[in-house]
């Protein structure tokens, strides 16, 4: 999840690790949010570097209104930038200049010490911050509506069960707020503040608004293997990233078995494989098969759209329909036999054609597109979906041949 920050007076701090990606990376990434920017009327200059420091100073001292910096490379990147574009106060800046200093690299290649006994350690820790050579904490800019505890310690602390225990209380302190506020989160992050300005993080996320302290807790404590402490955590902060209203739940007392609520089970495995990993199948309105499917939430109400029952459908659709030699009786008869993947196989019983119709409203090549399905079964007693492409008589109904689109269980 990315991390937005506010740069005073006019400027957004965005932490895009792990992000770009997702938008073809990074050059492609900075194009579309200076296209967006740009559309919406807004003049802006981007930089995108492995430091804070650095991607400040080329954003409002560089020469290019969108720049990349390949990690590693900030020295070169902003060494010859203006000594203001290492966030120093003015004064600073006026005696460095005073000095003879007009340039990031000259003051880089200067030694430590007199420096530092001039003017503090200000000047030393900015090059250190631009250059990585020390971490910068950000902090977030977060709605003031969110939920969140803080843990500090006298003491920095780094046990793997000191800091298990702590997060045990954070979440009971979570949970009660969330409880006062009708609430139940939907994904927490817990940050580690350690002594050296690192922030170390995990995320959490629920299939269901949930105040479950049991349930919550081993979700945060599975990740806890991934904190590197370092040499001590001083402040931790549990956020309920995303709260939603938690209704009441109607309980019988009549004897009736309890309905298996698998939410827990939903949550760990999304947790430790990716949310995106997991999801149900439902129905769709469209009578083409790779159309009427759609993957929604694994904890997702119930629809009440259906699939055909007077036709059945196979557990497994392949992803394409993969084209197999056939030998079949035209119009409506089923194949004798098949060959897919490189092996024939003998077709022992078949039922069907079931007449599928293009849809026009979605391309015009379908107004007249027709496919017959057959389901059938080999010798081995493995049954298939297979169909025509075409009514088997007339061309513009398709091209006649043969594809196999699913396999029966």
């Amino acid at each position: 999840m990315p991390i937005v920050a506010a740069d005073p007076p006019d400027g957004l701090m965005l932490d895009a690790t792990g992000a770009s990606h997702l938008h073809g990376g990074d050059t492609a990434f900075l194009d579309d949010l200076a296209a967006r920017l740009a559309e919406s009327g807004t003049a802006a200059r981007i930089a995108m570097a492995g430091t804070y420091g650095a991607a400040h100073a080329l954003a409002r001292f560089g020469r290019d209104p969108v720049a990349l910096v390949a990690e590693g490379a900030e020295a070169d990147a902003i060494g010859m930038l203006p000594l203001a574009a290492l966030r120093l106060d003015g004064d600073t800046v006026a005696s460095l200049n005073r000095l003879g200093f007009e340039t990031i690299a000259e003051l880089e290649a200067t030694p430590r010490a007199p420096l530092a006994l001039r003017f503090g350690s200000d000047i030393g820790r900015r090059l250190d911050q631009a250059f990585g050579r020390i971490s910068e904490p950000i902090e977030p800019a977060e709605a003031p509506e969110i939920i969140r505890v803080t843990q500090r310690f006298a003491e920095p602390i780094a046990a793997p069960e000191t800091l298990t225990r702590y997060t045990d209380k954070l979440v009971a302190q979570l949970c009660g707020k969330l409880e006062r506020a009708g609430l139940g989160a939907r994904r927490l992050e817990l940050r580690f503040h350690r002594v050296d300005n690192r922030i170390e993080q995990i995320r959490a996320g629920t299939a269901r608004p949930t105040r479950d302290h049991r349930r919550l807790v081993k979700l945060m404590c599975d990740r806890l293997d991934t904190i590197d402490p370092g040499f001590g955590v001083e402040t931790m902060t549990l956020t309920a990233q995303s709260a939603e209203p938690l209704g009441l739940q109607a309980m019988s007392s009549l004897g009736e078995a309890a309905r298996p609520d698998v939410a827990a089970l939903v949550d760990i495995l999304g947790n430790r494989v990716g949310e995106e990993r997991l999801f149900r199948v439902a129905a769709r309105p469209s009578d083409v098969p790779e159309r009427s499917v759609v993957r929604v939430a694994p904890m997702a109400d119930a629809t009440t759209l259906r699939w055909p029952v007077h036709w059945p459908r196979p557990p497994r659709l392949l992803v394409r329909p993969e084209p197999i030699e056939t030998m079949a009786l035209l119009p409506d008869n089923p194949p004798v036999h098949f060959t897919w993947r490189g092996t024939r196989r003998r077709v022992k019983r078949a039922d069907g054609p079931e007449r599928i119709y293009g849809e026009w409203v979605t391309c015009d090549a379908e107004m007249l597109g027709v496919r017959d399905y057959f389901m059938v079964e080999d010798e081995a007693g493995a049954r298939y979906w297979i169909y025509r492409n075409g009514d088997g008589e007339d061309a513009a109904t398709g091209t006649q041949a043969w594809f196999l689109h699913g396999l029966f269980a």
